[in-house]
């Protein structure tokens, strides 16, 4: 039995080695437990799942064990979006949630994903005390209790439910809905073979939907929503006259979008234009959440609406903490899992595609001119994000030589400022920066910089390389 960490949102495994059946009853018990112990089965339990391969056989195992702990489960009737998950979550007043599913992992993986009663991504302090419980159980030999799944369904301890149709009617009271209607916006939807299929064709007559049919293996890729994995979305919109192109991750908490040209549209691109649209005509206020990866832009639009600022580590679980803590507006990283004020505190990619629509039509401009509007006022950046193999010791070494001789002068410019709370990121008085974070849990170097030109750029990630010398 391996030690079963969780990372960024919840623990993660290849399926059938990492990720097996025995493995995930160690889980489920564990967060059995752990629901039991403070107080919160009584109020019950949220299961989905996404449509990777297994996963409603995982669900359904997961449900078996809440049963078996005397904890009630409402586990949904098929493939569903995480975001709709935690809002049932919310909405229900359960006691948590499991989500079975990888997000966007290749497709040989799979995840389990806990819920907190407030609809959103488990706390760190959370998933700590899941992970403590998991060793307790294996240490002391603790038995799996649960009852069959068709005992459990006859008993009424699982009852199976709809969970898109109250999420869908929230999405439509956050967004005018009818003004996206009557503005007969064409765009195209790719939800990567994943959770979020069919959501935006239900929602918009005008959406043409590519890659929604079931397929586990998600036509050979991850279901990550990155430039490389949407050039089929991106020669749709180029081709057919489309106003935008929209896409989803694995289990659609995330958002991806190719812009009115065709071209790529990033995270930090998109969380621009939402702050923005959010402030200046929804007419929202409150403090603005981004990680340690995210653009600058946020820190200078954040200061031009005199918004409170707050920077956290990679993970939107660091996000959500913030969003408990204080009146937020939005947060956002750079992977594409976005959340809004008014909402629940969690990611969710079919809102944020929404909301974009909801800025088109509001504005009757494209999400190219909509940036560039920005960009003329604060400033034009360029981003790009590098992953380098890097072996343990190497990877070691350098973190050791970081944390205590750091560079004051990187391509001939000097550091303005450091912020090694997750990596080391090196910040320049003209606002470029550069980060270099080695993974915690991969042979993997990741180096990020973003720069006032795609030439400045690629010296500040030439330099990074030559720190860390690889």
């Amino acid at each position: 039995m391996q030690i079963i960490k969780f990372g960024t949102d919840g623990w993660r495994g290849v399926i059938a080695r990492e990720f097996t059946f025995e493995n995930v009853s160690i889980v489920a018990q564990a967060t059995m437990d752990y629901l039991n112990r403070e107080g919160l089965a009584a109020k019950g339990l949220v299961i989905g799942y996404d449509r990777r391969f297994l996963s409603r056989e995982f669900a359904e195992r997961t449900a078996e064990i809440a049963a078996g702990n005397g904890i009630k489960v409402l586990l949904t009737d098929g493939y569903t979006p995480t975001p709709a998950v935690s809002w049932a979550v919310h909405s229900r007043a359960a006691g948590g949630g499991v989500m079975i599913t990888a997000s966007h992992n290749p497709p040989v993986y799979n995840g389990f994903k806990v819920k907190e009663s407030f609809g959103g991504s488990a706390r760190p302090g959370t998933t700590l005390k899941i992970e403590e419980q998991v060793a307790a159980n294996i240490a002391a030999g603790r038995t799996i209790l649960a009852l069959p799944f068709a005992e459990a369904l006859q008993s009424g301890m699982v009852e199976i439910f709809e969970a898109n149709s109250a999420y869908h009617s929230q999405l439509q009271k956050y967004v005018d809905i009818a003004l996206i209607r009557s503005s007969h916006i064409p765009f195209v939807a790719d939800p990567m073979y994943g959770a979020g299929s069919g959501a935006f064709p239900l929602l918009l007559a005008e959406c043409t939907e590519i890659h929604g049919d079931c397929n586990p293996a998600f036509g050979g890729q991850a279901p990550e929503p990155t430039e490389e994995h949407l050039q089929e979305l991106s020669a749709t919109v180029k081709s057919g006259g489309y106003k935008l192109g929209l896409a989803l991750d694995g289990d659609a908490d995330r958002i991806g979008a190719v812009d009115e040209n065709g071209d790529f549209f990033s995270s930090h691109m998109i969380f621009t234009v939402l702050l923005r649209h959010l402030y200046e005509r929804k007419g929202l206020r409150g403090g603005v959440v981004k990680t340690v990866s995210t653009t600058q832009m946020i820190n200078l639009l954040a200061a031009k609406f005199s918004l409170p600022l707050f920077e956290t580590p990679i993970g939107f679980k660091h996000i959500c903490e913030l969003m408990l803590e204080h009146d937020i507006l939005m947060g956002g990283e750079e992977s594409g899992g976005l959340g809004v004020k008014g909402h629940i505190p969690e990611r969710d990619g079919i809102l944020m595609g929404l909301l974009l629509l909801e800025a088109i039509a509001m504005s009757g401009k494209g999400l190219r001119q909509l940036l560039n509007e920005t960009m003329d006022e604060i400033g034009h950046f360029y981003y790009r994000r590098l992953d380098l193999q890097i072996e343990q010791s190497a990877k070691e070494r350098l973190i050791k030589r970081l944390q205590g001789d750091a560079p004051k002068e990187i391509a001939g410019k000097a550091v303005a400022a450091e912020n090694f709370a997750d990596g080391f990121k090196f910040i320049f008085a003209d606002g470029a920066w550069l980060l270099i974070r080695p993974s915690g849990t991969e042979p993997v170097l990741r180096l990020y910089s973003e720069a006032g030109s795609p030439a400045e750029v690629e010296r500040l990630l030439a330099a990074g390389r030559e720190i860390a010398g690889v």
